[in-house]
């Protein structure tokens, strides 16, 4: 196959900061290429290169060619880079929140999509595997190309489903949507950035064969990602990024190491568990809309006790966020008691300063909560400040400290949020949040966007505080090892409603839901072969939306 990318020499600087350091880089059609590197090493700086873009304050420099077009030169981006976008090469964003319109619906914007990169309504970008006209005209050819970019990202088409707006949706969810945006332009390029985050075990899977199928229609995909068994699963050649410069280059089972074996059994031994609840939540049902419509929660409990952690887990759009946001007194259409110390907890506009200082949310799309007009670490030290009473100085000095022990330098402190990964912003956010010293720390899928390595520290951190201050972490996400790992008890949810729940070890070991073995079946992507690819049992199969 001939090379549909190329790039040579690329740099990019923003802030003093050399982002990328002389990158050469060849993807071809037909395949995966995979682009993996520990968070700040120029991944996502290196994607939207491929556009013709940049983050604000970037300068780029070197040679990026796209299908035989210079989309960047010497003197940076060229005025031809805007004739590929979306029609030749589409990116589909780390935190989906950044692609999604929260104001339209998604079916009409998917359909301006197709009209505006297809004019004709007809498949003319010389690839293969997308669908052609309807003969209907463009508004017909649109919405069919809008179906089927909604089919081939695992989502349904029906007209309920189009009619949704972005905040209607999961994490994993909004994910795939934003995966159909891109499809739906009908391009040859696919820019993916860490498309699994938000996804359970089983979405996961799902989408490592329709990435596999995408290849086979004849699609170019670059696959930036730090699931390196996803990279294994689907990527025949994987680049290394290390602070700006390529590391390795080559068949990714050369490049990457080999997977670590599936771990042993979980003994189904009770833990010692401390005493005293510190959040509660009982009777909790929550939905959408006006009248009680749309529920998402069914009478939920769950409680998190003092210097414990307890695990939410379930599949994509199953209610996590929606709990963790009824918490944190953001979602404000539920009934139920929820408690803190055994106080009640209302919403968060009525909260107290202590109840706000109390329970801290880090949710996993930050981006939009950081001010581009201050850097990062200032803002961070303003919680310590606001709800502490410290002295700023004071809490700069703390904030330093707490961002060091998450992996983030001094050469840091002085940057903007653009100028940042979605990894770095992730664990500036969590750093905020400690800052306020809270009673209970609620974690949203906060290790999606971080490397192995800054893994390691958040959890490091998370152990740190329930030891030394007996902080309670409320942690929900889709990494089992690391629930395994971090909870004394676990909730398995399921279309908005418990359907496993103990502690951690037993629920693992000897899980009494269909729902909770299917999660432990399919989490070895990349280690388990093709076999783990099975389909979900005809009496599991839930719901892949909200209700309306």
């Amino acid at each position: 196959m001939e090379p549909v990318i190329e790039v040579g020499g690329l740099t990019a600087r923003a802030d003093g900061a050399l982002l990328l350091d002389g990158v050469d880089l060849t993807v071809r059609s037909g395949g995966v290429t995979a682009l993996v590197g520990p968070s700040g090493s120029g991944k996502t700086t290196l994607a939207l290169a491929l556009l013709g873009e940049a983050a604000p304050g970037v300068r780029l420099r070197g040679s990026v060619r796209v299908a035989g077009v210079d989309v960047v030169g010497e003197e940076g981006p060229t005025r031809a880079a805007r004739d590929v976008r979306g029609r030749v090469v589409s990116y589909m964003p780390q935190h989906p929140a950044h692609a999604l319109n929260p104001a339209r619906r998604i079916g009409s914007v998917l359909t301006e999509l197709a009209r505006l990169h297809r004019p004709d309504g007809t498949d003319d970008s010389g690839g293969t595997g997308r669908a052609g006209s309807t003969g209907g005209g463009r508004s017909a050819a649109g919405r069919e190309h809008a179906a089927g970019a909604l089919r081939a990202a695992g989502l349904p088409d029906d007209p309920g489903f189009r009619r949704r707006f972005p905040h209607q949706f999961s994490g994993g969810q909004r994910q795939r949507v934003a995966l159909a945006q891109v499809l739906a332009c009908g391009p040859s390029v696919l820019v993916l950035d860490e498309p699994s985050t938000g996804l359970d075990t089983v979405a996961r899977l799902r989408l490592a064969d329709r990435l596999t199928r995408l290849a086979a229609d004849g699609y170019a995909l670059l696959l930036l990602s730090h699931d390196h068994d996803l990279v294994r699963a689907v990527a025949a050649r994987t680049v290394t990024l290390d602070r700006g410069r390529v590391a390795a280059a080559g068949p990714t089972a050369e490049v990457l190491p080999a997977p670590a074996a599936p771990p042993p059994p979980v003994a189904a031994t009770a833990p010692v568990r401390p005493s005293g609840t510190v959040l509660e939540a009982r009777g909790l049902t929550a939905w959408l809309h006006a009248g009680r419509r749309g529920e998402v929660l069914r009478d939920v409990a769950v409680r998190v006790p003092e210097g414990g952690c307890t695990a939410v887990v379930g599949p994509s759009g199953s209610g996590k966020t929606v709990l963790a946001r009824c918490l944190a007194g953001l979602h404000e259409r539920h009934r139920g008691h929820l408690a803190f110390r055994g106080e009640p907890l209302p919403v968060l506009r009525r909260r107290t300063a202590r109840q706000i200082r109390g329970v801290q949310y880090v949710w996993q799309e930050v981006r939009g909560s950081f001010d581009e007009r201050r850097t990062v670490l200032e803002q961070v030290a303003r919680t310590a400040v606001r709800l502490r009473g410290l002295t700023p100085r004071e809490a700069e000095r703390q904030a330093r400290a707490v961002w060091e022990r998450l992996g983030l330098s001094a050469e840091h402190t002085a940057r903007h949020a653009a100028s940042l990964s979605g990894g770095e912003l992730q664990r500036a956010a969590l750093s905020r949040a400690l800052l306020a010293e809270p009673g209970v720390l609620i974690c949203d899928e906060i290790t999606t966007a971080l490397d192995s390595v800054s893994t390691e520290l958040v959890t490091a951190e998370i152990t740190r505080l329930r030891e030394e201050s007996d902080t309670a972490v409320l942690w929900i996400g889709h990494d089992l090892a690391l629930v395994e790992r971090l909870a004394d008890d676990l909730v398995v949810l399921d279309s908005g409603g418990v359907v496993d729940s103990g502690d951690s070890r037993t629920v693992l070991g000897a899980p009494r839901s269909e729902t909770t073995r299917l999660l432990l079946r399919s989490r070895h992507l990349g280690t388990a072969g093709p076999a783990a690819l099975e389909p979900v049992p005809p009496g599991v199969q839930r719901k892949e939306h909200l209700q309306p």
